[in-house]
């Protein structure tokens, strides 16, 4: 990350503490702002010029860090330091050869983790985070890393505050602070300046930078961003390094295993040929190749190869992902919450009747009352803004019809919708002046602030929910005062009656759900809708086995009741954000990868706790923002071809692993065996390290190898005891063949120092590149299971080079000796008796082995902040850091 001063331009900037001790028209003209048009365009880009992207880091890939990573082994710091030494004593061929090899090796994972990184940015510029902002007197949406001081804001239920803003003016805007203050309870906003030196939780005046608004609505002015918000000041001192997941924190685990392993090998093999009186510089160049030849180093390449592949899979899918490593954890998903809407539904709701409360009342009456109850940004026009069922009455051709009866009638205040009220109100005065204050929301709530419903009306509601219909109920009542309405309004409310809407069941959600239980994968619905709907599609659907659960019978449950409940509860209906939350933190606690897929701002509490969290791209922000993966259509179908390129993804992985860690093991172990009775080296240095390489880059194909299907049926984790096992296993049976050839290359051929070296050498290549295609699967090889045709390719073709190396002009550089045909067909023997020991030792090995459990995860306390933190980041290498507040009255241009 690369911070610099900013450039100097004109344009102004405050600090969020100063402008909350002042009048909003004060604030505004000490930012050289109008209420009424906003900044110009061309002030706008001489702030941007100033102050910088709205942005606290940088997501782009950069050439020489991934550089870096490459080179940060201490044990290639050490073979270069020793390789280095020994040119200078006079071993300057080996010393060369080996500064070759190394920088071959270097260069094939830089280029391959480059390339993923690379990948990754391009990811995160798919992923795009606007505001609605006033410029030149117009509103239009733009994006937050576009923000400067000046602009004016909008905010609505669901968004993410893109910079420190002192409001304008609210409307029931209450705002989710916790990610800076750790205070649980939305904060209260107003415009009213508060007191000087008021500390960061009392600026109720002030929205800030990445908090989430949770209730209401408003309109402000930019006092700071980037680095120098409250936010920005905070998730810029935080580490850069992207989040682990399991599958990092495995592969850490494992790596430490290696060191551990190497070391002690190293430190063995040093030991005994120094005692032997070898060389001591050639002990320490062989030792310490050694060490590096047992060490994956292209493990980075490949998981990096693995993922880049698969985002590019998933994104032709439709499917996002924001960080590469979320495709592991996707695979370890079984069990998935979702919302009912438009993901078992079509998502597309239609309004289809009206049902009065009263049989005598007009049902056209229901529907004008609906349509003036409403949040979009004109009552009397078309559908801009609101809700889901807002829109869908707006479009209907009943609300056509009726739009000439609404002439006249004017909406005079707005009490928003929140999820703990479930509902929304309206003060409306019609065309004859008369004042009526309009609820609108979800049928059991509102019915229990009306008087004297009907009880037919309570019967056309149940038959509505048999049917699995959606159900939204209107209330009315008289008032005398012009205001807007407030809480203790919607009381002794009148039913008006019901409207009613369709929303079916998806035609292909049904064989959604067969795909993912064939995954393993048990669906959850976790919805705000009411149970009987709820359940109704489940069943449609083929997802009725389990029961159903309201949000009151969670409430009624601790923990360890609500854990044994959730294995058979299907339907988790008319929960609050906390209930979906308190139910993926039990789910999680209990084992196993948890996903939870939602869409609105009362999903974000759920979607953080999850250890994948789903959002789509028509999410409201703070959905999008909490969501590892982006679907671009909800659609279950390319979720469970995301689970699925996650577990192939891992399984290619672990044949790596479990192959490089085997063969490497065992060869490793023959060469400190080796040293024990032979009078000269094994094998050089440069010829081990040449020997991983190829080694190494046959493996780079493993990515494109098909995965058998019982392995794509339940999750896979890191289990580090299984590897150490499987190393300890089959690494000495690869030594066994080792030493076969040791007899052979001095017993029968009567090999010296060269032709023994190069004999190694080839079997020893062979082996462990050919080893891929038994230990790539638990069936048959070939017969029962294929592997793809460039690992196939890659294999045949490292093996085929490292036979003709011995007999090529770089034969003498490298220290080989041509070997003899017979010596071909011997090792032919070998590597048929080596694959059939292996197939041999897979039916003992998988039927003893024993696999522990993954362990549970714990998030870290700065998880969220981090994650709300990528939200706000460029491309651009470069972005301001905080600076001392500037206050100037210079005017925005006309």
């Amino acid at each position: 990350m690369t911070v610099t001063a900013p450039p100097q331009a004109a344009g102004p900037a405050a600090s969020v503490a100063s402008a909350a001790a002042l009048p909003a028209a004060d604030v505004l003209q000490e930012l050289g702002v109008t209420a009424d048009s906003g900044l110009s365009s061309a002030e706008v880009a001489l702030r941007q010029a100033r102050w910088g992207p709205n942005a606290v880091s940088s997501h782009r890939a950069r050439l020489w860090l991934v550089l870096w990573h490459q080179l940060r082994s201490p044990l290639l710091g050490l073979l270069l330091t020793a390789a280095v030494a020994s040119y200078f004593v006079g071993e300057r061929s080996d010393a060369v050869i080996i500064g070759v090899i190394v920088a071959l090796s270097v260069g094939l994972g830089f280029v391959n983790e480059y390339r993923a990184e690379k990948a990754a940015e391009s990811l995160h510029d798919q992923i795009r985070h606007e505001t609605v902002v006033l410029r030149d007197a117009a509103l239009g949406n733009v994006d937050v890393t576009a923000l400067v001081p000046g602009d004016l804001v909008q905010l609505r239920l669901g968004d993410i505050v893109a910079a420190d803003i002192r409001l304008l003016a609210v409307t029931g805007l209450g705002c989710d602070e916790s990610v800076l203050t750790g205070e649980s309870l939305p904060v209260d906003k107003s415009t009213d300046a508060v007191a000087a030196g008021a500390p960061l939780a009392e600026l109720s005046g002030c929205a800030l930078m990445g908090t989430v608004v949770s209730a209401g609505s408003g309109r402000g002015v930019v006092v700071a961003t980037g680095a120098r918000a409250e936010f920005g000041k905070i998730a810029a001192g935080l580490s850069t390094h992207q989040l682990d997941t399991e599958f990092q924190a495995g592969l850490r685990k494992f790596s430490m295993l290696l060191v551990y392993v190497a070391g002690a090998l190293t430190i063995s093999i040093f030991v005994i040929n120094v005692a032997l009186h070898k060389p001591v510089m050639d002990a320490l160049l062989f030792s310490l190749a050694i060490a590096v030849g047992i060490t994956p180093q292209l493990l980075p390449a490949v998981v990096s190869s693995s993922l880049a592949a698969g985002s590019r899979r998933m994104s032709r899918r439709k499917v996002l992902v924001k960080r590469l490593v979320c495709i592991e954890d996707l695979g370890n998903v079984d069990v998935l919450f979702t919302d009912k809407t438009g993901t078992l539904t079509q998502g597309r709701i239609d309004y289809t009747r009206s049902v009065p409360a009263d049989a005598a009342d007009e049902p056209g009456a229901v529907l004008r009352w609906g349509l003036l109850c409403t949040e979009n940004a004109s009552a009397g026009g078309p559908a801009v803004g609101g809700n889901p069922l807002d829109q869908a009455l707006w479009r209907s051709p009943a609300a056509a019809a009726e739009r000439a009866a609404l002439d006249g009638c004017t909406r005079l205040g707005v009490l928003p919708f929140d999820h703990e009220r479930n509902m929304a109100s309206v003060l409306v005065r019609d065309q004859a002046g008369v004042l009526t204050l309009v609820t609108k929301g979800a049928p059991e709530t509102v019915l229990s602030r009306c008087l004297n419903v009907p009880g037919a009306a309570r019967d056309a509601l149940a038959e509505e929910f048999a049917a699995g219909n959606r159900v939204v109920a209107v209330a009315t009542r008289p008032t005398a005062t012009a205001r807007a309405p407030m809480l203790e309004d919607e009381h002794d409310l009148r039913l008006a009656g019901l409207l009613v809407f369709l929303d079916p069941p998806k035609q292909d959600a049904a064989a959604a759900l067969r795909r993912l239980a064939a995954l393993g994968i048990a669906v959850k619905v976790v919805t705000g809708d009411n149970p009987a709907v709820a359940v109704k599609v489940c069943h449609d659907l083929g997802l009725g086995e389990g029961s159903s659960m309201t949000g009151a019978g969670v409430a009624a449950l601790d923990d360890a009741a609500l854990a044994t409940a959730i294995t058979s509860t299907t339907v988790f209906a008319r929960v609050s954000p906390q209930d979906k939350a308190r139910i993926v933190r039990v789910q999680r606690r209990s084992g196993g990868g948890v996903a939870f897929l939602g869409d609105g701002v009362n999903d974000a509490l759920a979607l953080h706790a999850a250890d994948v969290g789903i959002s789509v791209d028509s999410a409201t922000d703070v959905a999008k923002d909490a969501a590892d993966v982006i679907l671009l259509e909800k659609d279950l179908g390319v979720l469970a071809d995301g689970v699925a390129e996650g577990r192939r993804i891992f399984a290619n992985t672990i044949k790596y692993v479990l192959m490089g860690t085997s063969s490497n093991f065992g060869n490793m172990f023959s060469a400190a065996g080796a040293s024990l009775f032979l009078s000269f080296l094994p094998m050089l240095p440069s010829q081990i390290l040449l020997n991983n390489l190829l080694y190494d880059s046959s493996q780079l194909a493993i990515p494109t190898d098909n995965v058998d299907e019982e392995q794509l049926r339940r999750p896979s984790h890191w289990d580090i005891g299984f590897i150490r096992h499987f190393m300890t296993f089959f690494g000495p049976l690869s030594s066994v063949f080792d030493f076969v050839t040791f007899g052979v290359m001095l017993w029968v051929f009567h090999a010296g120092a060269g032709e023994f070296r190069s004999g190694w050498f080839v079997e020893s290549l062979a082996t462990q590149t050919l080893v891929i295609f038994a230990i790539r699967t638990r069936r048959i090889p070939f017969f029962r299971s294929h592997p793809s045709l460039p690992l196939t390719l890659a294999a045949l073709g490292v093996v085929a080079v490292g036979s003709v190396l011995p007999a090529t002009p770089l034969a003498r550089t490298l220290g080989f000796s041509p070997l003899p045909v017979a010596f071909f067909a011997a090792l032919a023997g070998m590597v048929v008796g080596y694959l059939a020991l292996v197939e041999a030792g897979k039916r003992i090995f998988y039927r003893t082995a024993q696999l522990t459990p993954p362990p549970r995860r714990h998030f870290s306390a700065t998880r969220q902040l981090r994650r709300r933190g990528a939200r706000f980041s460029t491309a651009a290498d470069q972005f301001t850091v905080p600076s001392a507040p500037m206050k100037t009255r210079r005017r925005a241009s006309p």
